[in-house]
């Protein structure tokens, strides 16, 4: 452990890691964590970038996998597919029309009916993107994108989040997780919803208070909910708020999964890592998220101590993309003393709705 702290540059990690201001002190000379995921939630960012430390993710990954597997809690809530195999699964037979009415009560129509996503980014768009195909009219909340992205998308925006709860059949959940929306569906929020809407977050456990989701299901204010994530992960469907309540689905955080996302993460994980360590294109670094915070804008050298100035190097093979010199620091130095601000527009990646991810 000593060396880690004294000499690790860089760092991997998961979200089941907490990085609070107290322990990336402890650090000698780590100049950039990468989260092997896109949610950052588990670091403090800011703490991070005044002490030199670059904080990037992986906003890219699994998008597929999280937008598909967001579609099929949908259609398992509006079709009740999961409650119906577990009928069978269990033994009951279903002698008649009368019987089916009874078992399948609660199902759906989809078409026609109007989804309301908040946080149009990477999974957001592909869920909408499929929504559509299914009939679903698409509407979405996201006070961080620019006027005019809904026209290109086919897509109905609305600018606060009570318009999108108050017209939507089925509300999904895509946004990060920060100070600004932690319990953002509170028992106040799910009071704005439709009366008997359905519920669905693939991004982030934290976004949903699940003492007042629990209470919105028992007394059918939501029709259903499905989670992928939870407050406290791992999820144990033996305790806490949620244990009893009825028309739920829950599944342990694996939506971004499957072995070509996984092995996709890695790849541009560690990707994201070289390109701190070699410095070979402009500002290096491609998905930080805490630029904002950093301290010093006249670092003198990236992590091999080369200088800060990036460019790509001599006699590199079969190269045919030019890359203009930079004049932007690689990565900052560590633990810096502040000489000056660096005014520099936030990523909106930091507190804009995505997520999911999330993951």
């Amino acid at each position: 452990m000593p060396l880690v702290l004294n000499e690790a540059v860089g760092a991997l990690m998961w979200h089941t890691i907490t990085l609070t201001k107290e322990d990336l002190d402890k650090f000698k000379a780590l100049r950039i964590i990468v989260r092997i995921g896109s949610g950052v939630d588990n670091i403090d960012i800011k703490a991070a970038g005044e002490l030199g430390i670059a904080v990037c993710n992986v906003p890219g990954y699994g998008v597929e996998e999280v937008a598909d597997t967001t579609m099929c809690l949908i259609l398992n809530l509006y079709r009740r597919t999961y409650w119906l195999a577990n009928m069978v699964r269990e033994g009951k037979k279903f002698q008649g029309p009368e019987q089916v009415r009874e078992a399948a009560q609660g199902c759906a129509r989809i078409r026609g009916d109007t989804l309301g996503i908040i946080g149009l980014g990477r999974v957001g768009t592909a869920v909408a993107l499929r929504a559509k195909a299914f009939g679903f009219n698409v509407i979405f909340y996201d006070p961080y994108l620019p006027d005019g992205i809904e026209k290109s998308l086919g897509l109905t925006r609305v600018y606060t989040l009570q318009d999108l709860l108050f017209q939507s059949d089925c509300v999904s959940l895509h946004c990060t997780l920060n100070e600004h929306n932690h319990h953002v569906f509170n028992e106040f929020t799910i009071k704005q919803m439709r009366p008997g809407a359905f519920l669905v977050n693939t991004a982030r456990g934290g976004l949903v208070d699940e003492n007042a989701l629990a209470l919105a299901l028992k007394d059918g204010r939501i029709r259903a909910a499905a989670l992928d994530v939870h407050e406290n992960e791992p999820y144990n469907a033996l305790a806490g708020p949620l244990k009893d309540a009825p028309n739920l689905i829950c599944t342990p955080h694996a939506a971004w999964y499957s072995d070509a996302s996984s092995t996709e993460l890695r790849d541009m994980a560690a990707s994201e890592i070289r390109r701190a360590i070699v410095g070979r294109i402009p500002d290096s670094l491609r998905n930080c998220v805490n630029k904002e915070y950093f301290v010093n804008s006249g670092y003198s050298e990236g992590i091999n101590g080369a200088s800060g100035y990036n460019f790509n190097p001599l006699g590199v093979p079969h190269s045919t993309t030019l890359e203009p010199l930079s004049t932007s620091p690689a990565i900052p130095a560590p633990h810096s003393q502040p000489h000056s601000t660096l005014q520099d527009t936030p990523n909106h990646m930091a507190s804009k709705p995505e997520s999911s991810e999330v993951h």
